[in-house]
């Protein structure tokens, strides 16, 4: 018989982020191509696209209440296998409606995937006593480089979408089944049912402050995303070619700077850690939207991604320590709150920064997501002092 491979549930988490990361890397860059294949005009396109996102909105919340009864364990490798069916899937579509439809189920798999591999990445920090959840979204920044990097390779040796998905999908599916033997177990039956309820997330000041962070850093992640390169063109003058660098600048500072964020945190705290990165970012997309020099937007965009990188893997693990029971268990619900108010920033950023866009310039709309993410740094300190007194009134240490 062969040898069982058998990682650590901190490496484990790690891979499933990546994966997670891999899967959206994978069939995003591909949406020209399936375009074709379904002969989408543009709008009948973000029509379809907007599946995706009531995706990961439905499945956000279910995510943290299934956690919560049976571990996010097989929540991990649930909507793992669902998300490698489902893209496989995709690449077989004929018509814009079962592309909305298949996109549907990625965004399914991906808001169940999020919420469940967050939860493991707290489990793994309460275990190990480190803050090291910014390693883990690291993860997933570059599995999503890595996987577009090579859908960019399928597309120069023209596979089609079908083939592509499907090695994809096989890929994603055999390396979560190793790893799955390393993720965190679930909590034993008998003392899930001996829990103490808890106050609903939506009662509790210091989890609607913590959302704040990832919205706001959504927000302005969606925006370097799709307009960045547009401002480069339109504004700096640059070319579509160039342009096009802008966020994946964005995109490697970030996944760069999410490897020493757990440094930053564990030296000075989550709080100062979060507002520093509001700053940086801030002052990055000012320098992007205000200075009439190509090179400096291109720093700019480095600065607003290293800015961003704490936001979210601080913000969720903080909801997670939010929701910490005495026995050690808690915080699905938390993590799946938060996480489902920051995807509203993904939804509403883009199409926000296009109509102050028309109204003004692309230019103002990108002042305005400065301003955006210079508000997680209040945020972070209003939540630091709810948390405060929300542990004062329960008679806890702070």
């Amino acid at each position: 018989m062969g040898r069982v491979i058998r990682v650590s549930d901190r490496v484990a988490v790690f891979v499933v982020f990546a994966l997670n990361g891999g899967v959206y890397g994978s069939w995003a860059p591909r949406v020209p191509a399936l375009a074709e294949q379904v002969g989408a005009s543009p709008g009948a396109l973000g029509l379809a696209l907007l599946g995706g996102t009531a995706g990961l909105l439905l499945a956000a919340p279910l995510s943290g209440r299934v956690s919560e009864r049976c571990g996010a364990r097989a929540v991990m490798l649930a909507a793992t296998l669902l998300s490698c069916v489902v893209l496989s899937l995709t690449g077989l579509v004929g018509s814009v409606a079962w592309l909305a439809v298949a996109l549907f189920g990625l965004g399914f798999a991906n808001g169940g995937l999020d919420v469940a591999m967050n939860i493991g990445g707290v489990s793994v920090e309460r275990r190990t006593g480190k803050a090291i959840m910014p390693v883990f979204h690291a993860g997933f920044s570059f599995g999503g480089l890595v996987a577009s990097a090579a859908a960019g390779l399928a597309a120069a040796q023209h596979w089609s979408p079908e083939r592509h998905f499907l090695v994809a999908a096989i890929v994603t599916a055999l390396v979560m089944l190793v790893v799955y033997q390393g993720l965190p177990r679930a909590v034993p039956r008998s003392e899930r049912a001996a829990r103490p309820a808890t106050t609903a997330p939506t009662q509790r000041p210091v989890l609607w402050l913590l959302a704040v962070v990832p919205l706001c850093s959504a927000m302005a992640e969606g925006a370097s995303s799709e307009w960045s390169a547009l401002l480069l063109v339109t504004e700096h003058g640059t070319g579509q070619g160039a342009a096009a660098l802008a966020f994946t600048a964005f995109s490697l500072a970030m996944a760069v700077t999410r490897l020493g964020s757990a440094w930053v945190q564990r030296c000075l705290g989550a709080t100062r850690t979060l507002a520093i990165g509001a700053v940086v970012a801030a002052a990055g997309l000012l320098v992007a939207a205000l200075v009439p020099v190509a090179a400096l937007a291109f720093a700019g965009f480095v600065l607003a991604g290293a800015g961003l990188a704490a936001a979210f893997p601080v913000a969720l693990s903080l909801a997670g320590e939010a929701g910490k029971r005495a026995d050690g268990s808690g915080g699905e619900r938390e993590i799946a709150f938060v996480t489902t108010v920051a995807y509203t920033g993904f939804l509403a950023g883009p199409p926000l920064i296009g109509g102050i866009a028309q109204a003004t310039s692309l230019s103002a709309s990108f002042v305005l997501v400065a301003v955006l993410a210079a508000l997680i740094a209040p945020a972070a300190v209003g939540a630091s002092r709810a948390r405060h007194r929300e542990r004062t009134a329960a008679g806890l240490p702070v």
